[in-house]
């Protein structure tokens, strides 16, 4: 029993020491841009010996692949987009207008923390070729999210009949992008509930059938 507790405080305490690595990483990647970080900024900053960084990241680059990663999850499980309760509820409503708000609610979540990252991350592509290789260039992941979105919500029924599951899924990729989301919420100020309002008065405009717009009005 004894051991047990050792390994489990071991295990916490290793965890902790992660979650204010990725922090301070973080911090720094946004107030001072990748390239002119260095994992010894991030060690003192975090407050831990730079080894330890190599030890459980590897090297810069992997730091930022898991720091973007966890951005997007919201924590360190190690469960995907698709199979999280926000995204999976949303799909289970019973009507479109009901998953939209949902997936609105849930996707703009992830749109604030992804925000400051993104434009970190492509400064680091700019300056580091080496950054582009940590992810797949096959496949998109957001789309293929958004692909899933879409699938479920043009089987319900106050879908608009003749919206494809491809053109569905061009629109929530399109209208609710960082790229989108960044010049409303940033560059224009807008709050979050302007953002969330306005861009689902769009997606129900056109995903969903003329008589259910109507019903809501």
């Amino acid at each position: 029993m004894r051991d047990v507790k050792r390994t489990n405080k071991r295990a916490q305490k290793a965890k902790e020491t992660r979650q204010r690595i990725l922090a301070a990483a973080l911090e720094l990647f946004v107030q001072d841009g990748y390239g002119a970080t260095n994992l010894q900024d991030v060690a003192d900053k975090a407050g831990v010996a730079v080894q330890t960084i190599y030890f459980v990241f590897g090297n810069k680059r992997a730091l930022l692949k898991e720091l973007v990663d966890v951005t997007i999850a919201g924590d360190d499980e190690p469960v995907a987009t698709m199979d999280r309760p926000w995204y999976t509820d949303a799909l289970a409503a019973d009507t479109a207008q009901d998953m939209l708000r949902a997936y609105i609610a849930g996707t703009t979540s992830v749109l604030e923390r992804v925000a400051p990252i993104g434009r970190v991350l492509e400064a680091a592509v700019a300056s580091d070729p080496e950054v582009a290789a940590l992810w797949p260039h096959d496949v998109d992941p957001r789309y293929i999210v958004k692909q899933g979105a879409a699938k479920a919500l043009v089987g319900k029924p106050d879908a608009r009949a003749e919206m494809s599951v491809e053109e569905a899924a061009d629109l929530l990729y399109g209208l609710l992008s960082p790229e989108l989301y960044l010049l409303f919420v940033r560059e224009r100020g807008w709050p979050r509930e302007r953002w969330e309002r306005w861009v689902g008065e769009t997606l129900r405009a056109q995903l969903c059938s003329d008589q259910a717009s109507l019903s809501r009005a």
